[in-house]
This record gives C-alpha cells, sequence and structure tokens, in this order.
C-alpha cells in the first residue's frame, strides 16, 4: 500500500501552461516498507479525490 508522503507544486508562475493542459503536481508516495516512488498527476486529480498528505494513494492511479 502507498501512502501519500509529500506534495510538491513546482508551478511558481514563471512558466505558462500549453493551451489545453492542466497543472500538474510531483507527489512523493511511501509504501510499508520505506520504499518511495514519485508521480506526477493533475492537480485536480488530488481535490477530485480528496487526497491529501497521509492519505493512502488509490492503486489504479499508481503508475508501477
Amino acid at each position: 500500500m502507498w501512502k501519500i508522503k509529500q506534495i510538491f507544486d513546482g508551478d511558481f508562475g514563471c512558466e505558462e501552461l500549453a493551451p489545453g493542459e492542466k497543472p500538474k503536481v510531483s507527489v512523493t508516495l511511501e509504501n510499508e516498507n520505506g520504499k518511495t516512488k514519485y508521480v506526477s498527476v493533475e492537480d485536480a486529480c488530488l481535490v477530485d479525490n480528496g487526497l491529501n498528505i497521509g492519505d493512502v494513494w488509490p492503486e489504479e492511479g499508481s503508475n508501477t
């Protein structure tokens, strides 16, 4: 099981999004063995699913 350890919004306003592109965030995931991995997802994905630091990452979105 993967949990959200950190959410990083790297958009500092210095780069514009391409037309139709949605804002993305980098998410650090950690499992029960201390292994970490990183995924990049649309910010709306986290908001729509009510995901935040400490929450379990949905398996279908784990990009494993």
